[in-house]
């Protein structure tokens, strides 16, 4: 298995992508997430407090609440372009393993600070090495970061929330030419 820890998110013209980066191996494992998936895991990497929790945060809790403790999180496999996780946890000293997508397993890995692996198989398969401008080492480039987005997103749903609606109509038309524009790239 190889230690991984998400070095960052972008948006590439087919998604959602986060890049799982080896703690001692140069090759990253890029993995398409959903929208709502890479919602949750900018929020927590940008340290964005939220009133209410969110999916993943419950599911923490009521772990908590259990007195069950998430372990690690593997990926496993991959099979026909999809990657399959799962989520081991420790039930008073027994470990147990629940079948994930690889983006909730991340998402829940944040929030419980625990190590996460994708096995050397998958990461032989489908890993890639980038340089420090983020190109992949046979010079295709990597999509543009979605940080920016994710910002603009939070912002407008502060404004919202604190009832700035003329705030809220500006950064929403900034965040449609920011989508419009990088869906045409």
């Amino acid at each position: 298995m190889v230690e991984v820890k998400v070095e960052r998110m972008f948006l590439s013209n087919m998604g959602f992508v986060v890049l799982l980066k080896g703690c001692d191996d140069p090759r990253s494992l890029p993995i398409f997430i959903g929208a709502a998936e890479a919602h949750a895991i900018a929020l927590w990497i940008n340290n964005v407090e939220i009133p209410r929790p969110m999916t993943h945060d419950l599911l923490k809790n009521i772990l908590d609440c259990v007195e069950c403790r998430v372990h690690r999180i593997e990926v496993v496999d991959l099979q026909e372009g999809t990657f399959y996780a799962r989520i081991v946890l420790d039930i008073d000293g027994e470990e147990i393993e629940v079948d994930s997508r690889p983006s909730d397993a991340i998402a829940l890995a944040l929030r419980t600070a625990v190590s996460m692996y994708v096995s050397s198989s998958v990461m032989e398969e489908a890993g890639k090495v980038f340089d420090e401008k983020g190109e992949e080492q046979n010079g295709e480039p990597v999509e543009s970061d979605v940080s920016h987005l994710d910002q603009l997103r939070e912002k407008l749903e502060l404004a919202v929330s604190e009832e700035r609606y003329e705030d809220a109509a500006g950064l929403r038309d900034e965040i449609r030419e920011l989508e419009h524009h990088t869906t045409q790239n």
